[in-house]
């Protein structure tokens, strides 16, 4: 329940990006003038992604760096995009909102683009929340889920520093064969992830990961033989669209 309340203030379950926009744009006690005020308040912050089941539909939210990905007969799909700083929309909002990149960050400081809290990224009282240097407004992809969708996994950029997204699909399906736990998939995937020491960057930032894996449906085996074989189609149809999640230099 209170995460569709905000200041007790009922937002619709539906509107999934009025949530988590809600959410990343919190009021601070104080008002400031213009995009390059101090700030003394809480510089704090996180991405957002988010996945929820409606009926046979997908629905993915996203905001950050962090990633979901659909494993769909062993082929990695990504249904969010990274926002870093040197994509073409984050580089243009970033400019007009009076901000700067620098070796890849927002003001030379933040390595993504949107986030919910970074506060002192989001000061300019002339400009709305959707247009701040970094914003909490996410994007939405919905996606229609088959057979032959095996799982998702949502994780945030400290795994995805260290894996591809097949790479990681891979791993996964390969771990699965032999554990059904899967909470020590993760674990498994953590500890492959993790780098042996400090001394180098990969490997060393936070890492959280959710892996859900679907239910296979029960089929006769005519139905199931009918299946092995769709033809071209009728597969085209039912694969979700990639979502790029490289940036853009």
């Amino acid at each position: 329940m209170a995460l569709y309340q905000h200041r007790r203030a009922k937002i619709p379950i539906g509107n999934v990006s009025a949530v988590i926009s809600n959410l990343g744009h919190m009021p601070c006690g104080r008002v400031f003038q213009g995009p390059h005020s101090d700030f003394s308040g809480p510089t704090s912050g996180c991405t957002a992604c988010v996945a929820a089941i409606r009926n046979n539909q997908l629905l993915v939210a996203n905001a950050g760096d962090s990633r979901c990905v659909i494993s769909r007969k062993g082929q990695a799909y990504n249904l969010s995009r990274d926002h870093k700083p040197d994509l073409e929309v984050e580089r243009e909002r970033i400019l007009k909102a009076g901000g700067f990149i620098h070796a890849g960050r927002v003001n030379g400081s933040l390595n993504l683009a949107r986030a919910i809290g970074d506060m002192e990224f989001k000061q300019n009282k002339f400009l709305p929340a959707e247009k701040q240097i970094v914003t909490a407004n996410p994007d939405i992809n919905t996606v229609e889920l088959c057979d032959d969708d095996d799982f998702i996994v949502l994780a945030c950029d400290g795994i995805w520093d260290c894996m591809s997204s097949q790479q990681l699909v891979d791993f996964v399906h390969k771990q699965l064969n032999t554990e059904s736990k899967l909470s020590l998939v993760c674990e498994r995937v953590l500890d492959r992830c993790l780098a042996p020491s400090t001394a180098g960057g990969e490997g060393c930032d936070n890492m959280t990961m959710i892996l859900v894996q679907f239910n296979k449906p029960i089929h006769s085996a005519t139905t199931a033989a009918a299946e092995e074989q769709p033809s071209s189609s009728n597969q085209a149809d039912t694969e979700p669209k990639p979502v790029d999640t490289e940036s853009s230099s």
